[in-house]
């Protein structure tokens, strides 16, 4: 986004008659702002940022504008998986900037000494082997993962984690099933191995935090998104930068909605009064050649990610980014059509994608912070958790 703001003059002076007024908000404000103005038809903004949860919900309630791409634009080239998170009846309601899954990330050097041959695709089980041979605190921890409350932030990994132990947030009749032996398995795996293996204050850690751990050598292994990667690689950020490789994410019973989806995008709500000057922007902004303006200006290790096929074929971009395959291999797995062993009513792997999700992920994102540190028993955070999304969804009249 920074990168864009700077580039954006040359926006700007292709299209004299365009002016761009860039408001930047703090990620929970800019949700509340946008929500709102979107909801009254405020028209405040010509251009959201909206994520990959806003943007078929809001598209579905007709608050967006369909976007209309030329045959310059390739929409064919936009990877699969984040185009059909954001179209809904066939219109694209939203263009990505930006793309991510989720994979793991660990120190080769250490599994090396342990003997461990990380495989591709390595479960659960193997995951918490590795960590019991290479933990050594204060040194080195086992593993790091998120444990700050959020829909977005413990949950986001969490509901991966409970998709791929057979579980659900939701079954075809909208019901909760947070009670369930696949959320109990997922909740107290994540909990036992966090409390032997783990930092400790795990329980405070999202994603910045833990990605200072790791570019400290602290973390053994992490699962987060893989944007990560380029991070954790890059010598001048990570002092481990040379040991660091990469897998897809652990599966336990199945490999179904095991590594998330997410793309930051950008959209034209449906009282924008210009929404010429916004669709110019955002094919602008979104376009191989806005891709390729940014290898020219500051190097193919810094173009945006996660969004078309044409950067994962760039040789440029593969020479630099040597997380490039298993990152475009991790999007590509994910399906939010299909994401759960039962079939689920919801579109999205990590969050279902319905106006009342947001409120029972962060309810529910507290009850497995307070387990992980061991303020509350698994069972009681995911008791707790059930009664509050069960309130949330009769309330909202999905069932009596």
């Amino acid at each position: 986004m920074i990168e864009m703001q700077k580039l954006s003059k040359h926006f700007e002076s292709a299209n004299p008659d365009i002016k761009l007024k860039w408001v930047t908000l703090e990620e929970g404000v800019l949700r509340q702002r946008v929500t709102t103005d979107i909801a009254t038809k405020g028209g405040q903004f010509d251009i959201m940022t909206i994520g990959m949860y806003e943007a078929p919900i809001w598209g579905k309630k007709g608050w967006l504008q369909e976007l209309k791409t030329d045959a310059s634009y390739d929409v064919d080239d936009l990877l699969p998986a984040i185009r059909s998170a954001l179209t809904v009846g066939g219109k694209l309601y939203a263009a990505p900037f930006y793309g991510e899954s989720s994979m793991l990330m660990y120190r080769k050097d250490l599994a090396d000494k342990a003997g461990f041959q990380m495989p591709e695709r390595p479960t659960w089980t193997q995951v918490a082997e590795l960590a019991r041979k290479i933990h050594n605190p204060p040194n080195t921890y086992g593993i790091c993962l998120r444990g700050k409350p959020g829909w977005g932030d413990n949950m986001a990994f969490l509901s991966t984690l409970v998709n791929t132990h057979g579980g659900q947030w939701f079954d075809m009749q909208w019901k909760p099933q947070i009670d369930t032996k696949p959320w109990k398995d997922a909740i107290t795996f994540y909990v036992d191995l966090l409390k032997n293996y783990g930092p400790p204050g795990s329980s405070a850690n999202s994603f910045n935090e833990i990605l200072a751990l790791t570019n400290s050598g602290k973390c053994g292994m992490w699962v987060d998104a893989t944007i990560a990667a380029s991070f954790v690689s890059d010598p001048k950020q990570s002092k481990v930068a040379e040991h660091m490789a990469f897998a897809q994410a652990p599966v336990a019973v199945t490999p179904k909605g095991a590594n998330w989806l997410w793309s930051w995008n950008l959209a034209i709500p449906a009282g924008s009064k210009k929404v010429d000057a916004a669709q110019k922007f955002i094919t602008w902004a979104t376009s191989k050649d806005y891709i390729q303006l940014v290898a020219k200006t500051n190097g193919w290790a810094n173009v945006p990610t996660g969004t078309r096929k044409s950067t994962y074929a760039h040789t440029e971009f593969q020479k630099v980014a040597r997380f490039a395959a298993a990152e475009l291999k991790a999007i590509e797995s994910a399906d939010p059509t299909d994401a759960t062993l039962p079939k689920s009513p919801y579109v999205g792997v990590q969050f279902a994608a319905i106006p009342e999700f947001q409120a029972i992920g962060i309810a529910v994102g507290q009850q497995m912070s307070a387990a992980l540190s061991g303020r509350i028993t698994v069972d009681a955070a995911l008791k707790a958790s059930q009664t509050a999304a069960d309130r949330e969804m009769r309330k909202a009249g999905y069932y009596k």
